[in-house]
């Protein structure tokens, strides 16, 4: 039975050069656990359906579940990890989570950040509905999206400051 070769992967993560072995196969999602052990991407459905694996790739949001390694070869991530400033201070749309009480147990809570930064910085308004219609590819089991919505509006009221 043939094994399937490693390739050298070298991308830009959270700022910074990073390189790493991965099968042609490897899922993004995985090489950033495995490899680079950025955990705080998280792997919820294996189908792309609860967005717990989104991150941003070359400035989009995108299920890390969806995209191999291997093509993102060459490009910038950013994971959930990268939002913070160096001193520790939260991005403008983490705070309002934790502020507004947008989390619950915390599972989907990473993607769900990414992919309201990304909404945040639309050239369209942001209103309620349009919140939940951008944030129907995530999942969150434990919460209403009321607090959810609200902290998505008010991180994308402080990113326009």
């Amino acid at each position: 039975m043939a094994t399937d070769p490693s390739a050298s992967i070298a991308l830009r993560v959270n700022g910074k050069d990073v390189e790493g072995s991965a099968e042609a196969r490897t899922l993004l999602v995985d090489f950033l656990r495995d490899t680079l052990r950025l955990t705080g991407t998280h792997i919820g459905c294996d189908t792309s359906q609860c967005g717990a694996c989104v991150v941003h790739l070359d400035g989009v949001a995108v299920k890390s579940c969806t995209v191999l390694a291997v093509q993102a070869a060459g490009r910038e991530v950013r994971t959930i990890e990268g939002l913070a400033d160096a001193d520790g201070s939260l991005h403008p749309m983490q705070e309002a989570f934790r502020q507004h009480h947008g989390l619950q147990c915390g599972f989907c809570t990473p993607g769900m950040v990414m992919t309201a930064i990304e909404l945040a910085q639309s050239a369209e308004p942001l209103t309620p509905e349009r919140v939940r219609e951008g944030l129907e590819g995530n999942i969150c089991r434990c919460t209403g999206y009321h607090n959810i919505v609200q902290a998505v509006l008010a991180g994308a009221a402080a990113m326009r400051q």
